[in-house]
């Protein structure tokens, strides 16, 4: 059995660090430049080369995106891009470009490649491709069944890996290469500037009548006819590991770090309890199912692992999210006034709060008191991003994370 790479999105050095310590063997983050995610937080060099320095000192790697495909303009913009990435030391470039990887392969010779799923990379005459021009990994197209992702690995060379999507948001268009967002509002998917029309809501317009628009639905709510499920295939660990996986990629570069770390740490202790023995994974199932149905999802599918979806992966009736939990910080130092946390929503004293642990736990806890940064007592924290320093009267550690279980299902657009 290969060794198996659990691959964690990052929008920022905060979720970064999250994703080290729940349990990511790598991280894949994105620059200022040429990442297909432009709306995400993002990394600047400075951000980067401490995200890579805080990752390697715990064993765990960091790839770079650079996966748009580029027009004539980008190309300079490009070869200064990488210059600047020589001081920052990622362990790998992710590109789908050939003309950026022609580039990366002169300015970064020594630095390791893995060829994006942007690139559409669907049988094993491309894996060879790839690796015959100095590519060490090729990121399958989501297309791919695990037959053939099964043949792809028979016929590669060995010591070539192969990364595949685990969990994540699918689309609607060839392994992301979508015109629709470019066609309505001039904003190019291929270029980091996605605006997601496949969640939107459309109606049918007949040509010889204008502006009379009828509505495609399935009900009285409508329909979003472009709305894929999620996938997840945290039910399916063996079959990936037996079809020659070496990375377990979970998408989400836009998500929170409560997301992250939900996910993350889930899909470790799975890989964990797998590897350790079939039966251990089997009997911990429902922990998995009800920890990845804490974080926002949108129903689940598992996309063309076992054949060609059919009109049950779509979503008709909504465009949105479910939310179990909300994120309200993670907790850093501590300090005379108490645990300091950068807030994210509201929570009041005498709330009941949990506290999220990487090791699995979840504790629930009563908020005795806030502070502020001048250690003043507050009855809530209202505002987003204030610094607080709380009290939950128990020891907390550095990353822990605090959420409020909903009372009521939150639905997020």
């Amino acid at each position: 059995m290969r060794k198996t790479e659990l691959l964690v999105p990052a929008s920022s050095l905060e979720v970064l660090k999250v994703a080290v310590i729940y349990g990511a063997d790598a991280v894949y983050i994105g620059g200022e430049v040429f990442g297909l995610r432009a709306k995400a937080k993002n990394f600047t060099l400075e951000e980067m080369a401490e995200g890579v320095q805080f990752a390697h000192a715990h064993g765990v790697k960091v790839y770079v995106t650079a996966n748009i495909l580029a027009h004539n303009g980008d190309l300079p913009g490009v070869r200064t891009y990488f210059e600047e990435l020589k001081k920052v030391g990622p362990d790998a470039l992710i590109i789908s470009d050939p003309g950026i990887f022609t580039i990366a392969r002169e300015v970064l010779p020594d630095m390791e490649i893995h060829i994006s799923t942007q690139a559409n990379n669907t049988n094993y005459g491309t894996y060879q491709f790839w690796w015959k021009q100095g590519a060490k990994r090729v990121v399958t197209a989501r297309e791919l069944s695990l037959k053939e992702i099964t043949q792809i690995r028979e016929n590669i060379p060995e010591e070539m890996e192969i990364e595949t999507f685990i969990h994540g948001a699918m689309c609607i268009s060839y392994s992301g290469r979508c015109l629709l967002s470019n066609f309505f509002t001039g904003r190019d998917a291929n270029r980091g500037a996605c605006t997601h029309p496949c969640r939107w809501k459309y109606s049918v317009m007949e040509e010889k009548r204008p502006g009379e628009y009828f509505p495609v639905y399935e009900n009285e709510r409508g329909t979003y006819i472009f709305n894929s499920k999620d996938l997840c295939m945290i039910e399916h660990i063996p079959e990936m590991m037996a079809a020659g996986i070496d990375s377990f990629k979970i998408e989400g570069r836009m998500k929170t770090a409560l997301y992250v770390a939900t996910v993350a740490r889930t899909y470790r202790k799975a890989i964990d309890d797998y590897l350790e023995s079939e039966e251990k994974y089997r009997a911990n199932m429902d922990w998995y199912q009800d920890q990845i149905s804490n974080c926002t999802y949108r129903q689940f599918t598992t996309g063309f692992f076992f054949g060609k979806p059919d009109e049950n992966t779509q979503i008709y009736d909504s465009n949105t999210y479910v939310r179990e939990y909300t994120y309200l910080g993670i907790v850093g130092p501590k300090n005379e006034k108490g645990y300091r946390i950068e807030q994210r929503n509201k929570f009041s004293v005498g709330e009941e709060i949990e506290v999220m642990k990487p090791n699995g736990d979840n504790i629930k806890a009563t908020v005795l008191h806030i502070r502020d940064s001048k250690g003043n007592e507050m009855e809530s924290a209202p505002h987003p991003q204030q610094e607080l320093f709380v009290d939950l009267g128990m020891e907390l550690s550095e990353f822990d994370i605090l959420r409020r279980e909903e009372k009521e299902t939150t639905v997020l657009s």
